[in-house]
Protein backbone atom coordinates (compact mmCIF):
# COMPACT_ATOMS: atom_id res chain seq x y z
CA UNK A 1 0.00 0.00 0.00
CA UNK A 2 1.32 3.60 -0.80
CA UNK A 3 1.28 6.64 0.68
CA UNK A 4 -0.72 8.00 -1.24
CA UNK A 5 -3.51 5.16 -0.69
CA UNK A 6 -3.04 5.64 3.13
CA UNK A 7 -4.32 9.02 3.30
CA UNK A 8 -6.95 8.72 0.85
CA UNK A 9 -5.78 9.94 -2.34
CA UNK A 10 -4.06 8.32 -5.62
CA UNK A 11 -1.22 11.80 -6.06
CA UNK A 12 -0.27 14.34 -3.87
CA UNK A 13 -2.02 17.20 -5.90
CA UNK A 14 -4.38 19.48 -4.74
CA UNK A 15 -5.29 19.74 -0.63
CA UNK A 16 -3.07 16.59 -0.10
CA UNK A 17 0.18 17.96 -1.69
CA UNK A 18 -0.60 20.53 1.43
CA UNK A 19 -1.17 18.15 3.82
CA UNK A 20 2.61 15.95 2.44
CA UNK A 21 3.70 19.93 2.71
CA UNK A 22 2.48 20.57 6.16
CA UNK A 23 3.90 17.20 7.18
CA UNK A 24 7.50 17.76 5.91
CA UNK A 25 7.08 21.12 7.66
CA UNK A 26 6.51 19.87 10.72
CA UNK A 27 8.82 16.95 10.37
CA UNK A 28 11.72 20.06 9.68
CA UNK A 29 10.18 22.23 12.51
CA UNK A 30 10.58 18.67 14.83
CA UNK A 31 14.40 18.67 13.91
CA UNK A 32 15.02 21.69 13.68
CA UNK A 33 14.19 22.19 17.57
CA UNK A 34 15.45 18.59 18.57
CA UNK A 35 18.89 19.54 17.62
CA UNK A 36 18.67 23.21 19.09
CA UNK A 37 17.37 21.23 22.68
CA UNK A 38 20.16 19.11 22.19
CA UNK A 39 22.80 21.78 22.18
CA UNK A 40 21.00 23.10 25.09
CA UNK A 41 21.51 20.49 27.29
CA UNK A 42 25.22 19.90 26.72
CA UNK A 43 27.14 19.18 29.62
CA UNK A 44 28.38 21.86 31.42
CA UNK A 45 32.54 21.42 32.59
CA UNK A 46 31.75 22.18 35.77
CA UNK A 47 28.79 20.37 36.58
CA UNK A 48 30.15 17.03 35.04
CA UNK A 49 33.24 17.53 37.31
CA UNK A 50 31.02 17.31 40.34
CA UNK A 51 28.69 14.57 39.00
CA UNK A 52 31.81 12.86 38.54
CA UNK A 53 33.68 13.28 41.76
CA UNK A 54 30.62 12.84 43.44
CA UNK A 55 29.71 9.40 42.49
CA UNK A 56 33.70 8.79 43.37
CA UNK A 57 32.87 10.01 46.68
CA UNK A 58 29.79 7.45 47.12
CA UNK A 59 32.03 4.62 45.92
CA UNK A 60 34.87 5.79 48.40
CA UNK A 61 32.40 5.77 51.56
CA UNK A 62 30.94 2.59 51.34
CA UNK A 63 31.96 -0.42 53.36
CA UNK A 64 33.32 -2.40 49.70
CA UNK A 65 36.41 -4.21 49.92
CA UNK A 66 39.64 -2.40 47.98
CA UNK A 67 38.72 -4.21 45.35
CA UNK A 68 35.01 -3.54 44.81
CA UNK A 69 36.19 0.23 45.26
CA UNK A 70 38.40 -0.43 42.56
CA UNK A 71 36.70 -1.79 40.21
CA UNK A 72 33.55 0.67 40.44
CA UNK A 73 36.59 3.62 40.33
CA UNK A 74 37.53 1.84 36.75
CA UNK A 75 33.80 1.38 35.54
CA UNK A 76 33.81 5.92 36.43
CA UNK A 77 36.86 6.24 34.85
CA UNK A 78 36.35 4.94 31.82
CA UNK A 79 33.22 7.10 31.27
CA UNK A 80 35.11 9.89 31.98
CA UNK A 81 38.30 10.28 31.27
CA UNK A 82 40.34 10.55 28.36
CA UNK A 83 42.65 7.67 28.45
CA UNK A 84 43.69 7.22 24.87
CA UNK A 85 44.26 11.04 24.99
CA UNK A 86 45.89 10.79 28.07
CA UNK A 87 48.22 7.93 26.95
CA UNK A 88 49.35 9.21 23.00
CA UNK A 89 50.35 12.50 25.19
CA UNK A 90 52.22 10.37 28.30
CA UNK A 91 54.55 8.63 24.94
CA UNK A 92 55.68 12.18 23.32
CA UNK A 93 57.21 12.65 20.11
CA UNK A 94 58.28 8.70 20.12
CA UNK A 95 54.49 8.32 18.86
CA UNK A 96 55.35 9.42 15.46
CA UNK A 97 58.07 6.40 15.40
CA UNK A 98 55.27 4.16 16.15
CA UNK A 99 53.38 1.78 13.51
CA UNK A 100 49.63 1.39 14.18
CA UNK A 101 50.34 -2.46 15.87
CA UNK A 102 52.89 -0.82 18.36
CA UNK A 103 50.32 1.95 18.94
CA UNK A 104 47.22 -0.06 19.47
CA UNK A 105 49.45 -2.62 21.98
CA UNK A 106 50.62 0.73 23.88
CA UNK A 107 46.85 2.06 24.37
CA UNK A 108 45.77 -1.38 25.66
CA UNK A 109 48.54 -1.46 27.93
CA UNK A 110 48.23 2.24 29.18
CA UNK A 111 44.80 2.38 29.95
CA UNK A 112 45.73 -1.08 31.86
CA UNK A 113 48.30 0.52 33.81
CA UNK A 114 45.98 4.43 34.15
CA UNK A 115 43.29 2.21 35.64
CA UNK A 116 45.15 0.43 37.84
CA UNK A 117 47.19 3.01 39.21
CA UNK A 118 44.25 5.69 39.37
CA UNK A 119 42.19 3.56 40.86
CA UNK A 120 44.45 1.61 43.40
CA UNK A 121 45.53 5.13 44.83
CA UNK A 122 42.24 6.75 45.18
CA UNK A 123 40.36 3.46 47.12
CA UNK A 124 43.06 4.56 49.67
CA UNK A 125 40.80 7.55 50.41
CA UNK A 126 37.70 7.42 53.04
CA UNK A 127 34.70 9.97 52.08
CA UNK A 128 36.42 12.48 49.95
CA UNK A 129 34.71 16.21 49.53
CA UNK A 130 35.91 18.05 46.74
CA UNK A 131 34.08 21.40 45.88
CA UNK A 132 33.94 22.78 42.42
CA UNK A 133 34.42 26.06 42.92
CA UNK A 134 34.03 28.11 39.12
CA UNK A 135 35.32 27.47 35.30
CA UNK A 136 37.77 29.05 32.96
CA UNK A 137 37.03 28.25 29.64
CA UNK A 138 40.61 28.35 27.22
CA UNK A 139 38.99 27.88 23.46
CA UNK A 140 36.46 26.00 22.49
CA UNK A 141 38.16 22.86 23.04
CA UNK A 142 39.95 23.02 26.28
CA UNK A 143 37.86 24.36 29.86
CA UNK A 144 40.03 24.16 33.06
CA UNK A 145 37.31 23.77 36.23
CA UNK A 146 39.07 24.86 39.63
CA UNK A 147 37.90 22.93 42.66
CA UNK A 148 39.38 22.26 46.25
CA UNK A 149 39.55 18.92 48.43
CA UNK A 150 38.57 20.04 51.28
CA UNK A 151 40.93 20.17 54.56
CA UNK A 152 40.41 17.93 57.44
CA UNK A 153 42.03 17.33 61.22
CA UNK A 154 44.30 14.91 59.37
CA UNK A 155 45.01 16.61 55.56
CA UNK A 156 45.02 20.53 54.82
CA UNK A 157 42.87 22.12 51.86
CA UNK A 158 44.38 21.06 48.33
CA UNK A 159 43.22 22.43 45.22
CA UNK A 160 42.68 20.25 42.15
CA UNK A 161 42.47 21.75 38.57
CA UNK A 162 40.57 19.81 36.33
CA UNK A 163 41.64 20.03 32.42
CA UNK A 164 38.10 19.07 30.80
CA UNK A 165 38.66 18.03 26.76
CA UNK A 166 34.92 19.93 25.55
CA UNK A 167 35.12 19.37 21.96
CA UNK A 168 32.03 17.66 21.94
CA UNK A 169 29.79 19.54 24.16
CA UNK A 170 27.70 16.23 24.99
CA UNK A 171 30.20 13.79 26.36
CA UNK A 172 33.30 16.28 28.24
CA UNK A 173 36.32 14.15 29.45
CA UNK A 174 39.18 14.65 31.71
CA UNK A 175 42.58 15.22 30.04
CA UNK A 176 44.59 16.31 33.22
CA UNK A 177 44.47 16.80 36.71
CA UNK A 178 46.67 19.55 38.03
CA UNK A 179 47.04 19.01 42.02
CA UNK A 180 48.14 22.62 43.32
CA UNK A 181 49.87 23.46 40.21
CA UNK A 182 51.82 19.83 39.38
CA UNK A 183 50.20 18.37 35.99
CA UNK A 184 49.76 14.96 36.20
CA UNK A 185 50.06 14.10 32.94
CA UNK A 186 52.62 16.15 32.47
CA UNK A 187 54.62 14.09 34.98
CA UNK A 188 53.65 11.03 33.45
CA UNK A 189 55.45 11.91 30.29
CA UNK A 190 58.49 12.75 32.16
CA UNK A 191 58.10 9.64 33.56
CA UNK A 192 58.17 7.53 30.68
CA UNK A 193 60.39 9.89 28.96
CA UNK A 194 62.95 8.74 31.41
CA UNK A 195 62.25 5.48 30.87
CA UNK A 196 62.80 5.46 27.12
CA UNK A 197 66.03 8.00 27.87
CA UNK A 198 67.76 5.21 30.05
CA UNK A 199 66.64 2.73 27.38
CA UNK A 200 68.07 4.33 24.33
CA UNK A 201 64.24 4.91 23.04
CA UNK A 202 63.65 1.65 22.86
CA UNK A 203 59.64 1.23 22.94
CA UNK A 204 59.98 -2.16 24.14
CA UNK A 205 61.30 -1.22 27.56
CA UNK A 206 58.25 0.90 28.33
CA UNK A 207 56.11 -2.06 27.29
CA UNK A 208 57.43 -3.86 30.08
CA UNK A 209 57.20 -1.56 32.84
CA UNK A 210 53.86 -0.62 31.66
CA UNK A 211 53.06 -4.50 31.49
CA UNK A 212 54.93 -5.48 34.92
CA UNK A 213 53.02 -2.86 36.55
CA UNK A 214 49.49 -3.81 35.27
CA UNK A 215 50.24 -7.72 35.69
CA UNK A 216 51.36 -7.70 39.80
Amino acid sequence: MTFYKIIGTNSPDGKYRNIMKSLISFFLFFLITFSGAEKAFAISPDIFIQSTVNRASLVLSTDYSKEEKMKQLKSIAKETVDITGIGLYSLGSIRKTLDNNQLDFYSDLFEKYFLKSFSSRLAEYTNPEIEVKNKETLNQNYTIVNSILVGTNERPEVRIDWRVYTKDPENPLIRDLIIEGLSLARTQKEEFGSILNSNDNDINALFKTLKEFSTN
